[in-house]
């Protein structure tokens, strides 16, 4: 018969005890502290794994199986063209809906409310001219040089000045006064950190005050209805040179920097009020070819695709800025010039006395001298734009 064991050793062993005597055999254990890694001890994942896994001499590693996933191409994107805009570098162009945002600002810059009248200083001024309105243009591009503000702000401040004056009547005292407010309201829109009203006032020699300036500031927001986002000039630039950079070997600076100086000159002439902006773009960037590239066309294919302009649209803009290039038309406005021939903008300078001549049977050109180029310019594009005219091809 088996003895009876005592009460004291028939205990019964449950979950619960096993539980709390393990976590009591953890409790005993020392806590290894936790050291905050430094930067450079942390070693890379692959080389971790390749330290625990080393590879035996004469015994390449097995590659890795990946699968491979077959794209879907549907035969309306294959059909498709490429883009320029794709191969671009720069994120602000907007690569993938570029297209999109280029047909909305052009139907923008059509709308009424966002375009100056063409003959405002006939209709509505009675004592502001257009060489007034160009010796304004003129400060204010020093203006926005002595204050670093972008190109943007410059052009976003003409286009208020013309729409302004298109709505109401100003005299000549009170001139200088819209186009410090204007350059305010824009240096606002684009600037990060915008000049103070104070600055402005200090620019005109305190000829106006701070009051004076922030009231006119108001009488612009309230004609323009608030709508102060048009586009301007330099938005189409942007997109044009991107796209005739495409016909370079390399990305051109000259391009870019001419373009932007001869886009600046377009603010100078009233006459040029009343081109779209787009068309102004497309022009500027058909003379910089022309003067950068002379032996080429200065039109392409893809430059009539993107700016929707053929060189015959571009005729009267183009020669216009061409006269202010040459100083032919505002020649006692040296602002831009000044500012083209200084700081990195120095290889503009050589271009602002731009020298070619035709010489050849085949229509080659060559450099020659300055009175030549000015006496032949204008002559030579005529006959381009009537030669361009009547290719189907253009030549890339």
């Amino acid at each position: 018969m088996a003895t009876e064991q005592p009460l004291a050793q028939c205990v019964r062993i449950t979950r619960a005890a096993v539980k709390r005597s393990a976590a009591g055999a953890d409790a005993e254990l020392p806590v290894a502290k936790k050291k905050r890694a430094v930067l450079g001890e942390i070693t890379n994942l692959s080389e971790t794994i390749s330290s625990a896994d080393p590879i035996k001499p004469g015994k390449p590693r097995p590659a890795a199986k990946t699968k491979k996933v077959k794209k879907a191409v549907s035969k309306s994107d294959s059909d498709e063209k490429p883009h320029v805009h794709t191969t671009s570098d720069d994120p602000q162009m907007c690569g993938p809906y570029v297209s999109d945002i280029y047909e909305y600002l052009h139907k923008m810059e059509a709308e009424t409310k966002r375009r100056p009248l063409p003959d405002y200083l006939e209709k509505v001024q009675k004592d502001v001219t257009a060489n007034m309105r160009g010796v304004l243009v003129d400060w204010l591009v020093e203006v926005a040089e002595e204050y670093k503000l972008c190109s943007d702000s410059l052009f976003l401040s003409i286009s208020y000045i013309d729409r302004f004056l298109s709505l109401n009547a100003v005299t000549r005292q009170r001139i200088q006064l819209l186009g410090v407010s204007s350059m305010l309201i824009a240096s606002k829109y684009e600037e990060i950190t915008p000049p103070n009203v104070e600055d402005f006032c200090y620019i005109t020699d305190n000829t106006y005050t701070k009051e004076e300036v922030v009231k006119m500031e108001a009488d612009i927001l309230k004609s323009l209805k608030f709508e102060m986002g048009n586009p301007t000039a330099k938005t189409f630039l942007r997109r044009f040179i991107d796209v005739a950079q495409g016909s370079y070997k390399a990305s051109s600076a000259q391009l870019e920097f001419l373009g932007d100086c001869l886009a600046e000159f377009s603010l100078l002439d009233y006459s040029c009020v009343k081109f779209l902006p787009s068309l102004v773009a497309a022009s500027v960037v058909f003379l910089a070819n022309f003067i950068l590239r002379p032996n080429r066309h200065p039109w392409s294919s893809a430059l009539q695709e993107y700016s929707g302009y053929k060189p015959a649209d571009l005729r009267e803009c183009v020669l216009l800025i061409l006269d202010l290039y040459l100083s032919r038309r505002g020649g006692s406005l040296h602002a831009i010039r000044e500012k083209y021939k200084n700081h990195k903008r120095g290889l503009i300078r050589r271009m602002l006395s731009v020298e070619h001549s035709q010489s050849g049977a085949d229509g080659s050109w060559k450099m020659e001298t300055e009175q030549a180029a000015l006496a032949v310019l204008p002559h030579k594009f005529e006959r381009l734009i009537t030669e361009i005219g009547r290719e189907k091809v253009f030549e890339e």
